[in-house]
């Protein structure tokens, strides 16, 4: 199982897991849910390499490893702590 942490609040979710639906529970805001309107911006504090690398959606919108698009995440394994 992997971890997610938002803004201190922990949550563990499988290996593999999208970010979306952990991180709106926790009130990250979504419009679209297909990584065009960045609504759902994240900022990685910690654990980047524990979520998958940069698609072509955030990079359309000038993302990177640190600022993504939890819409597009997905956490490999681990700790990632996050917070928007």
């Amino acid at each position: 199982m992997a971890k997610v942490i938002i803004d201190g609040v922990e949550r563990e979710v499988p290996d593999g897991a999208p970010l979306a639906e952990v991180c709106e529970g926790e009130g990250i805001p979504f419009s679209c849910n297909s990584g065009v309107c960045g609504t759902c911006q994240i900022e990685v504090i910690e654990g980047k390499e524990n979520l998958n690398e940069l698609n072509d959606e955030e990079k359309d919108l000038g993302m990177d490893d640190i600022h993504r698009l939890s819409c597009q995440c997905k956490i490999k394994s681990g700790v990632v702590k996050i917070t928007y």
